[in-house]
């Protein structure tokens, strides 16, 4: 039978849970038990689909389609387990479904109600998830914080859960901060225990308190958290400050986390082998060379609105030990100022994803640049487009050229809708996301990283390489290196005549894990290593066999 793990938070928001949890995971599944991770998000919006990244971050895209919160990509990032749109719930999808039933009339006409309607079909969709994916551990992580107002029918359902499938199958492991005064010079223990009280009021006694800290926390404090909270001395655990999000597990299997949990839910004590990841983290942490690459994008005032794109390029920076320097750039100020004046010096040009027109004009500059000065350049999605759009404009002679997406006049609309899709007006509508197969043409740079025939990315998107311009963009010198496997949808685009120049449409990153790199970041960095150190005798992606 699947135990269940509820990961609560308390003090302040973006406290860490969902590293927390992902970390839990990793440690368990280096003791060979299998697990999958839910995310139940307290907000009202059904998904994050149409949220600004600046409120909350990149929206990660799962296999299925699901647009979800950035949380699921920490859990497949760390434990290399594929989550589905059934991982991620939000309260507007609970009441969604409910109201649906009840317009239905699968309620028979009876007043529908928090208790026990709602609190019902949250627990139905913890439950739904274990008999899916049939895992020894489902962790389930409840976003925002204890004393929310919108995260009280979660707590009620996971309160009543444990007596609906046995005391000794679910564990209450509660996140929270223990802040230090430096003019005081001592840690305080006052917000966690108001946060327990808050829990306990709401009849939920946490049997694990994870504490995040910026330092060790002393031993006297851990025992007097255990006697005010009611948690086992050894069941308080330091979650402290990290120079690398990948090494949290590493510290949460030296506090014994995993440890206590099996013990708590009655389950075997097995040997972890965390070997692999120990290996990675001590390459992230002694690089042999340092190389700065620039992300041009319009939502880098919040960089989690790129989280993924940054975490697979620290993957391949990891697999070739180098020292990753991030250079921020907002690409509205490119649409007025010189390029060079912000990407001089950098070893690698990054365009990621995003939709609308803001700030477009900008990213087509930067790959202008990098184009011109033969710098390592990746464009993802949007990236992809931007690049096409610079091509016709600078190599095919449209200086109108555009998507139909930004001018809908365009004379030389270069991307554009689907002929199907021109009549579909819901937003989200005309959408492709999740996974979709891509076929590699043989004996290109796609061909040479892949070293495979046919591919699987995930996508998010809704405009296409307009096909009229096909011929055009192969006579002056490019190549569609993917297309779908129908030959219809361009994929990829690469233009040889470079040292690493290459774009696709669809997003990597969200397939890209700390210990195996995707292969056209690896290939990024690979290409900036090589022009920027020319004797380390790094393999380059044009040489690779």
């Amino acid at each position: 039978m699947t135990k269940f793990i509820f990961v609560t938070g308390g003090v302040v928001s973006s406290i860490g849970k969902g590293i927390v949890a992902a970390s839990l995971g990793r440690l368990l599944k280096s003791r060979d038990y299998s697990v999958s991770i839910l995310k139940l998000d307290p907000y009202i919006n059904i998904d994050p689909g149409t949220m600004s990244p600046f409120q909350h971050g990149e929206v990660f895209v799962t296999q299925d389609g699901a647009e979800t919160d950035l949380d699921l990509g920490h859990y497949e990032r760390f434990t290399d387990t594929l989550m589905s749109r059934l991982n991620s719930v939000t309260t507007g999808s609970i009441y969604q479904a409910v109201i649906n039933r009840e317009r239905r009339g699968d309620y028979n006409g009876g007043t529908v109600q928090v208790i026990p309607h709602i609190t019902n079909e949250i627990k139905d969709r913890i439950t739904l998830v274990a008999k899916d994916t049939n895992p020894d551990v489902l962790i389930t992580e409840i976003g925002g914080t204890v004393g929310d107002i919108e995260s009280l029918p979660f707590m009620e359902a996971i309160r009543q859960l444990r007596k609906q499938v046995g005391r000794q199958n679910v564990l209450y492991m509660h996140v929270t901060l223990l802040p230090y005064i430096a003019s005081a010079g001592e840690m305080k223990t006052k917000p966690t225990q108001h946060s327990v009280k808050e829990l306990r009021s709401i009849g939920i006694q946490p049997d694990i308190l994870v504490c995040r800290s910026d330092r060790p926390i002393p031993a006297g404090l851990k025992q007097k958290l255990s006697e005010f909270c009611d948690v086992p001395e050894k069941c308080v655990i330091t979650s402290q400050d990290a120079l690398s999000i990948y090494e949290v597990p590493l510290i949460l299997e030296r506090e014994g986390l995993a440890e206590q949990a099996l013990a708590l839910l009655q389950m075997e004590q097995r040997t972890p082998d965390l070997t692999q990841w120990r290996t990675m983290v001590e390459r992230l942490y002694s690089p042999k060379r340092t190389l700065e690459i620039a992300i041009v994008g319009k939502y880098v005032r919040l960089s989690d609105a790129y989280l993924s794109v940054v975490e697979a390029l620290r993957h391949a920076a990891i697999a070739t030990h180098a020292d990753l320097r991030l250079r921020w750039i907002n690409s509205e100020i490119l649409e007025t100022e010189p390029a060079e004046n912000y990407l001089e010096g950098v070893d690698g040009v990054l365009v990621p994803g995003g939709f609308g027109t803001r700030g477009v004009d900008g990213k087509i500059a930067a790959i202008k640049y990098a184009r011109d000065h033969h710098i390592p350049f990746l464009g993802l999605c949007l990236g992809m487009q931007c690049a096409v759009i610079e091509w016709a404009r600078n190599i095919g002679g449209f200086s109108d050229a555009n998507s139909a997406e930004f001018d809908p006049d365009t004379t030389n609309p270069v991307i554009n809708l689907l002929p199907e899709q021109q009549d579909v007006v819901d937003l989200g509508g005309t959408m492709r996301l999740g996974l979709y197969p891509c076929h590699i043409l043989p004996n290109t740079l796609a061909g040479k990283l892949y070293q495979d025939d046919v591919i699987y990315e995930r996508h998010r998107h809704r405009y296409e390489f307009n096909n009229a311009y096909r011929k055009l963009l192969l006579e002056s010198g490019y190549v569609i290196s993917g297309t779908s496997p129908d030959g219809r949808l361009v994929e990829i685009v690469e233009f040889p005549n470079h040292p690493f120049f290459i774009a696709c449409q669809f997003h990597p990153e969200f397939q890209s894990r700390p210990s195996n790199p995707h292969p056209l970041f690896e290939g990024f960095m690979q290409a900036a290593i090589a022009l920027n150190y020319p004797n380390t005798n790094l393999q380059t992606p044009v040489e690779v066999s």
